[in-house]
C-alpha cells in the first residue's frame, strides 16, 4: 500500500461570517508528498495566511477536506487536533518567538515539554538538533545575544526537535537581512535534501524560487504557478 501524502487538501475552503460574508479561501486542492519543497506566493491580503492556519491547524475550513499524514483533520476534536499539530507540524515564524530569557537548548527544549519527554532526554534532543542547523557552540546563548540568522535557526531546530511531518515556515527570512536570509535558505535546501516534507509561505520570488514547487494564491484563489509542478498531483 503506498504511503499517503503528507497534505491532501480537497475543496478546502474558509469563509468568515459577516454582511457579506467574505471568502478568505476558495475551495482548494492540493496535494504535497513527503520530501516535497513547496513555496506558496501571493501579495499581502491574497489569502496566505488563511492558508498557513489551515495547513497548521490553528484555524477550521468551513468546507472541505484536510487530511495530514492520511489523517482526516475534520473528524478530531480540539484536544486531538492539538495532539497532532504538536506531533506532526513544525512551524518557522517570522518573528522567531524565542523566550529571551532561556537559552537555545532551552527553547528547543520546551517544544518537547508537552509530549511528556523526560527532561535528560529533551536536552539531549535539543542539542542534537542544534547541531544539525550549526550552532553546537550556541547552546547555552541566550537569544539577546545571537545574530537574527542564528534565532531563526534556534526556531528551526525548535521546530525540528518533535520530527515532524511537515515543516512549514511564514515568511521565514521576513526580518532578516541578505546575509542571514541566504543562511536560512541554505538550511532548508540541506533540510530539504535529508527527507523533509518543507511548505514555505512567501511574498518573497527570490525566496519562493528555492523550491522545487511553487503554487500561487491570489484573491483566495490557490493555482499552478508558471514554474510550478501543478497544484493537484
Amino acid at each position: 500500500m503506498s504511503e499517503p501524502p503528507v497534505i491532501r487538501l480537497t475543496g478546502l475552503g474558509r469563509t468568515f461570517g459577516g454582511r457579506p460574508p467574505v471568502t478568505a479561501l476558495h475551495p482548494a486542492d492540493l496535494v504535497v508528498r513527503r520530501g516535497e519543497y513547496l513555496s506558496v506566493t501571493g501579495p499581502s491580503g491574497s489569502g496566505k495566511s488563511t492558508l498557513l492556519h489551515l495547513l497548521g491547524l490553528l484555524d477550521t475550513p468551513t468546507g472541505g477536506r484536510y487530511e495530514l499524514d492520511g489523517i482526516d483533520t475534520g473528524t478530531l476534536h480540539d484536544r486531538d487536533r492539538s495532539t497532532l499539530r504538536g506531533r506532526r507540524i513544525g512551524f518557522v515564524f517570522q518573528s522567531f518567538h524565542l523566550l529571551p530569557h532561556r537559552t537555545a537548548a532551552e527553547n528547543v527544549a520546551l517544544a518537547q515539554v508537552y509530549h511528556r519527554v523526560p527532561r535528560a532526554r529533551r536536552d539531549e534532543a535539543a542539542r542534537a538538533v542544534l547541531r544539525q542547523v550549526g550552532l553546537a557552540h550556541r547552546t547555552g546563548a541566550l537569544p539577546g545575544t545571537m545574530s537574527g540568522g542564528e534565532r531563526q535557526r534556534v526556531a528551526i531546530a525548535r521546530a525540528l526537535v518533535n520530527e515532524p511531518s511537515l515543516l512549514l515556515c511564514d515568511e521565514p527570512t521576513g526580518n532578516l537581512d541578505s546575509s542571514n536570509a541566504a543562511a536560512v535558505l541554505a538550511q532548508f535546501d540541506e533540510l530539504h535534501a535529508r527527507g523533509y516534507t518543507l511548505v514555505v509561505i512567501t511574498h518573497d520570488p527570490a525566496v519562493a524560487a528555492r523550491a522545487g514547487r511553487r503554487v500561487a494564491i491570489r484573491d483566495g484563489v490557490l493555482s499552478e504557478s508558471e514554474t510550478g509542478a501543478g497544484v493537484v498531483c
